[in-house]
């Protein structure tokens, strides 16, 4: 989340129309990504002061990955199509086998708004 927040900043000071989309493309994105997050904690039964606080967590921990994985991208550049496949698989597998089947449950108006 931090490294989201870097990057609207930077954009902002950005001249042109282009900044100003891609502001707008990253808040779209990430502000539903950030409440589905919380949502999917919510719905593994974590409080919402845990599910608050590994989401914050996991947020943090994307900045140290960035540069972590910048440093190290260019001797890896061989198996990035690879780990980028295995990757959108385990996405997918995801969606259909675990976060799909939920969706599909008769659930009432006190689940989802808590």
């Amino acid at each position: 989340m931090l490294i989201v927040w870097i990057i609207i900043f930077s954009l902002l000071g950005s001249v042109g129309s282009v900044g100003g989309v891609t502001l707008l493309a990253v808040i779209a994105h990430e502000i539903p990504q950030e409440i589905g997050d919380f949502a999917v904690l919510l719905d593994s039964g974590y409080s919402r002061q845990k599910a608050f606080f590994y989401n914050i967590l996991s947020s943090i921990s994307t900045l140290p990955g960035a540069v972590i994985s910048y440093f190290f991208l260019k001797s890896t550049e061989a198996v990035v199509p690879y780990v980028l496949a295995f990757s959108a698989a385990s996405f997918i597998y995801i969606a259909t086998a675990d976060l799909i089947p939920n969706l599909n449950q008769n659930i009432g108006i006190q689940v989802s708004i808590r």
